[in-house]
């Protein structure tokens, strides 16, 4: 285990917290289950179909809860009943009203149903103006980043976002890296330019939303715009930006929209034989965390650690 990674365990085991499971039927999620409680990295709850039917009051409290929450956007009471049968949304409701600290799902459903209970009824936290999410990147072998350890955001939720949305999502990216790995955030704001060396919407955008960064956080190491080869390899840093904060050592790629830091950790993960752990929530009240469907055992694991440390200061 990478030791940033077991670092994580640790901060876990001291303060372990309730963490929602729902998918009770897949033999990975219930084994993750009891590796998490035996390791004593939360406290966790499984839940399922049989489990919501088996508390009424709590069900009927729920759609009452969720009705009130969602009727200006057109939800009737007796839709409210029938999306509350659904473990996601039932699972969201127990961590919204603190009978839980996070929820970890996704073995077998997409981003989009695992996250959207989430921004419906945990939404963003009243100092953050989005949610947006993460990726844990573990490189092996190699001494880029962090000992082989990177931050990729936003590479799940935010599709297109704005210069300022985009300096939102570095800074709390700073913080989830300070948060969960305890290192300095180096941040590289990925583009294909690097220091004017070419021109483009995209590249103003980014530009722009650096230079936010450093006027709303003066001391975080960040650089922008910059190449992916000159943020990670100090020689081509020499060359192409020598006068750069980075110098070729960045730990955390902020990608210009979701296109791109989707594609470029699905490269990783292929190519680089990199483990990705998410995509995880930042911005958010509590942490609602996905898997990915080809999920293993350990990587349940992993995310189950990571929500309760977030959950911690959350």
């Amino acid at each position: 285990m990478n030791p940033l990674i077991e670092k994580i365990y640790t901060t876990a085991k001291t303060n372990p917290k309730k963490i929602i499971l729902i998918e009770d039927q897949d033999p990975r999620v219930i084994e993750a289950v009891k590796t998490a409680n035996n390791l004593g990295l939360a406290e966790t709850i499984l839940i399922g179909q049989n489990h919501i039917n088996s508390h009424p009051e709590l069900v009927e409290k729920f759609v009452q809860d969720f009705y009130q929450l969602r009727k200006d956007k057109g939800i009737t009471l007796d839709q409210a009943k029938e999306i509350i049968k659904n473990p996601l949304y039932f699972g969201t409701m127990m961590v919204n009203a603190g009978l839980a600290d996070g929820m970890v799902a996704g073995a077998t459903f997409t981003t989009t149903q695992t996250l959207r209970p989430a921004l419906q009824i945990i939404k963003n936290r009243p100092d953050q103006k989005l949610i947006s999410s993460f990726f844990i990147i573990e490189v092996p072998d190699t001494s880029f980043g962090e000992n082989g350890i990177f931050i990729f955001a936003d590479c799940g939720l935010n599709i297109n976002p704005t210069d300022e949305q985009l300096a939102q999502i570095t800074i709390q990216s700073a913080k989830s890296f300070q948060q969960l790995i305890g290192s300095t955030p180096k941040v590289a704001m990925l583009s294909y330019s690097t220091n004017g060396s070419a021109d483009g919407e995209s590249v103003e955008k980014v530009k722009s939303a650096t230079k936010l960064v450093k006027e709303i956080d003066p001391s975080l190491i960040v650089e922008g715009e910059i190449q992916p080869d000159a943020a990670l390899i100090p020689s081509i840093a020499a060359k192409k930006f020598p006068n750069s904060q980075l110098k070729g050592q960045a730990n955390i790629l902020i990608f210009p929209d979701l296109n791109a830091g989707n594609i470029a950790y699905k490269l990783v993960e292929r190519l680089a034989h990199g483990h990705a752990f998410g995509p995880l929530t930042q911005g958010i009240k509590k942490p609602i965390n996905d898997l990915s469907r080809g999920c293993n055992v350990d990587d349940i694991v992993t995310t189950i650690a990571i929500t309760s440390v977030q959950s911690i200061s959350s």
